[in-house]
């Protein structure tokens, strides 16, 4: 085996998973851009309640917000880690962005069930409707996230995961800076903007 076989190197020189893998994050961002323009186009369009402003809690989604924020600087320290070849806080780090990643996505548990008990739901309303669609779409993507973080903090604790292939972790990096980049947009627009 080559040494250029082995590290995946394009023709010019790029990892041929990282360019895969950025191809992937443009489709994504079609597919978040469609489900951001539907939610935009039918805002204020709802002809019963409950509305944005009845129902939408600023400062609790303002806290996992925040929590999603800091899961992107553990996975770059967990990515540094990795790339010196420091195990211990490689696992460290990994762990602690799963589990920002986990109590993110309890907090939107915790918030669509309440949504669901004031009275929207899918079904409700446009404002629903595009919200559930926007917001658990999101929800989707951090769980894979979280899936994908456990499955390299398990190869970390196996001893599995090495400097050598610090590019498995740097893939889940873009992936789940994307998916807090994603969330940043989503609450903007969603939350922020009314």
């Amino acid at each position: 085996m080559t040494i250029a076989a082995a590290t995946h190197r394009t023709s010019m020189g790029l990892d041929s998973r990282k360019m895969a893998f950025w191809a992937f994050i443009g489709s994504e961002c079609l597919l978040f851009g469609s489900l951001i323009s539907t939610y935009l186009v039918y805002k204020g369009r709802s002809v019963v309640g409950p509305y944005p402003h009845d129902i939408l809690n600023i400062p609790f989604t303002s806290v996992s917000t925040f929590d999603l924020l800091m899961s992107s600087l553990m996975m770059v320290l967990a990515l540094a880690a990795v790339q010196r070849g420091d195990l211990k806080w490689a696992k460290v780090w990994l762990v602690a962005t799963a589990l920002l990643g986990i109590f993110f996505l309890s907090g939107q548990v915790y918030e669509f069930t309440s949504f669901v008990r004031e009275g929207l739901t899918l079904q409700t309303n446009l404002f629903g409707a595009t919200f559930f669609v926007l917001t658990g779409t999101h929800g989707a993507h951090v769980t894979v996230g979280v899936v994908w973080l456990l499955t390299l903090w398990v190869r970390a604790l196996q001893g599995q995961l090495t400097a050598a292939n610090a590019v498995t972790v740097e893939i889940c990096g873009l992936y789940w800076h994307f998916v807090d980049v994603i969330w940043i947009v989503i609450f903007t627009v969603v939350y922020l903007i009314q």
